[in-house]
């Protein structure tokens, strides 16, 4: 099984207005690692930028303005996942792993696709993903009212994950938090 395990900043909530900054990430196949990613990537420059976003990142206007254009890093991107699938065969794709992936980063993601002038995302990725949030609720589902919300820290913290709240929000640490609740909760 191939699984990509992503995390994204991004310069809002809406992936119809704003843009991704980061794309952080690693490659499991057959439970194996095989490839870990942190791209920092300029937004696209129509997207709109978020001061209240850019906070929550811990970064600047300035800074994810500086970072590499985003066809540069979607090339990037796409060249590290031709390594481990092959787009043109319809049996061989990556499912997306994540932490409320289903509801916000897989959208970003297949943006990311669009802007760059690519509609063949199914090329790389099954349609149906793993999202660790929702694996999470079934397991926890009977303590939820034990927990104050079901953030990615606050679910780690109440399955014993060890977080360093001041790296939270950084989407390759984030992803380490993901990939400890999926081995506990898959």
């Amino acid at each position: 099984m191939k699984l990509l395990f992503f995390d994204l900043e991004t310069t809002g909530i809406n992936p119809g207005k704003n843009g991704i900054h980061q794309i952080s990430g690693e490659i499991v196949i057959n439970g194996e690692t095989k490839e870990r990613f942190d791209f920092k990537v300029q937004p696209n420059p129509k997207c709109l930028i978020e001061q209240q976003a850019l906070d929550v990142a811990s970064v600047t206007k300035e800074q994810v303005l500086s970072y590499p254009p985003m066809d540069t890093v979607y090339r990037e991107f796409v060249a590290m996942l031709g390594k481990y699938v092959d787009k043109y065969n319809k049996t061989d794709k990556f499912f997306l792993a994540g932490y409320n992936n289903a509801a916000f980063d897989n959208q970003f993601l297949r943006g990311f696709f669009l802007q760059n002038s690519d509609n063949y995302f199914g090329s790389w990725f099954w349609s149906n993903s793993i999202d660790v949030m929702v694996l999470a609720s079934a397991r926890l589902a009977e303590r939820r009212a034990e927990m104050e919300n079901f953030k990615l820290a606050t679910v780690a913290k109440f399955l014993g994950v060890n977080v360093e709240d001041e790296l939270l929000h950084d989407a390759m640490y984030d992803i380490a938090l993901t990939k400890a609740i999926y081995e506990i909760v898959k």
